[in-house]
């Protein structure tokens, strides 16, 4: 899977990507990690890509001219499905095969909200394009003829959306087969996909000492029965789920 990411800070992803799952991954050519300067597709001696909003108002906007031509770029058959509103129309099913193996995707406050159920869905794509907004947001014609999709990590304002984009790549990767090495380890964990675990988080854990200034790990786990093992396991789930998010049982 390849995840480009769009950004005016590029040096933001030196860590975020070289290091961990991430790096690992990439350099098992697992996936592929792109991060492209939203200056490179200004003109003028200050490369300048926000602007005021017309109408007053505070802050400066991100300017359509740099991301349309960065996104026709990167994909350049994106060019024909994003040149007019007509050509969009006449053009809509094929555009929907193409958005359905890749998506340009708008990091903002105002997106729908990223959780695991959305990570499993943009796995499916072959390659997601991360647009990272900044100031005060984008213009409006960016959401409504650029990008496919609108996503927010959080109900709270972060200052860009490079720490968003750095979130959505490593949750969605860990999906990718071969990432954890452990094929089951995604399923099981917190907001996993198996059946018996579907949607909860994941059960409380203990490692060596089995005793630690006088608090025991449950005799279950060290008794060695697997299936009473997992019979507690599932049931703590269901615990610690209604105590710590009692929505998600919802």
């Amino acid at each position: 899977m390849k995840f480009h990411v769009l950004t005016i800070f590029p040096e933001f992803f030196r860590g975020p990507f070289e290091h961990g799952v991430l790096k690992r991954a990439a350099d098992a050519g697992l996936l592929e990690l792109l991060v492209h300067d939203l200056r490179t597709w200004t003109y003028d001696r200050h490369r300048t890509v926000d602007d005021r909003p017309f109408g007053g108002g505070e802050g400066m906007l991100l300017k359509p001219q740099p991301l349309f031509e960065a996104v026709e770029a990167i994909w350049p058959e994106r060019a024909a499905y994003v040149a007019s509103a007509e050509a969009a129309a006449l053009q809509s099913a094929e555009r929907d095969a193409e958005t359905a193996r890749r998506k340009v995707i708008l990091l903002s406050a105002q997106g729908r909200k990223f959780d695991q159920t959305v990570a499993r869905r943009l796995v499916r794509c072959e390659e997601l394009l991360l647009v990272c907004g900044r100031y005060e947001g984008v213009d409006e014609r960016v959401t409504e003829h650029l990008v496919d999709e609108e996503l927010s990590i959080g109900d709270f304002v972060l200052s860009g959306g490079e720490l968003a984009a750095a979130l959505i790549v490593d949750v969605v990767a860990r999906l990718l087969p071969g990432v954890l090495g452990n094929e089951a380890s995604s399923s099981r964990e917190s907001f996993g996909d198996s059946e018996d675990h579907l949607g909860l988080l994941d059960c409380p854990q203990y490692t060596r000492p089995a005793d630690f200034r006088g608090w025991k790990v449950p005799e279950v786990l060290l008794g060695g029965n697997h299936a009473e093992i997992a019979k507690w396991r599932q049931q703590t789930a269901r615990e610690k789920t209604a105590r710590m998010r009692p929505d998600l049982l919802d």
